[in-house]
């Protein structure tokens, strides 16, 4: 199964890249997808995900070919 994950904002500059294409033998969740790619960094809280450019729960389920994004929290001030 084949994704690709895209970040935005702030977590695309503390990450140092936009994206990146993964490869799984298995489907597995949004928040398990952030595991993987990033797995030297904790999922900040109240992060926001998509799939498909649909907001989702860290929960869903992701299949071949989609697009899974995650977007920093919402600040304001």
């Amino acid at each position: 199964m084949s994704i690709k994950v895209r970040y935005f904002a702030s977590l695309k500059e503390s990450l140092g890249r936009d994206s990146d294409n993964l490869e799984f033998e298995q489907t597995i969740s949004v928040a398990e997808v952030w595991a993987r790619a990033v797995p030297a960094k904790e999922m900040p809280v109240n992060i926001l995900a998509a799939v498909n450019m649909q907001y989702v729960g860290l929960d869903q389920q992701v299949a071949d070919e989609d697009e899974v994004a995650f977007f920093p929290p919402v600040t304001g001030g």
